[in-house]
């Protein structure tokens, strides 16, 4: 076997991985299609997001932190729990 060949196993294992992240993604992108519809999902507006706009209103800064920490929090328990 040549180094960096790719197996049937590590393949198997990498069609796995592409499913998990494939279906991460469109539950995200499902909750933030319907947060606005949701009142109990705030994501993007939870305590801890920082919004700023400049007097005129043409310049506006966004950094949702506590929504990113959710986020990785969430991912990491589901790659942890898909690891044993």
């Amino acid at each position: 076997m040549l180094k960096g060949e790719v197996t049937f196993d590590s393949g198997a294992q990498l069609g796995k991985l592409l499913i998990v992240f494939g279906v991460v993604l469109i539950v995200a992108g499902a909750l933030f299609l319907l947060g606005g519809r949701l009142p109990w999902l705030r994501l993007g507006r939870l305590p801890g997001d920082i919004s700023w706009t400049n007097s005129s209103g043409s310049a506006r800064i966004y950094l949702p932190l506590m929504t990113m920490l959710l986020l990785s929090l969430l991912l990491s328990v589901i790659f942890w729990l898909l690891r044993k």
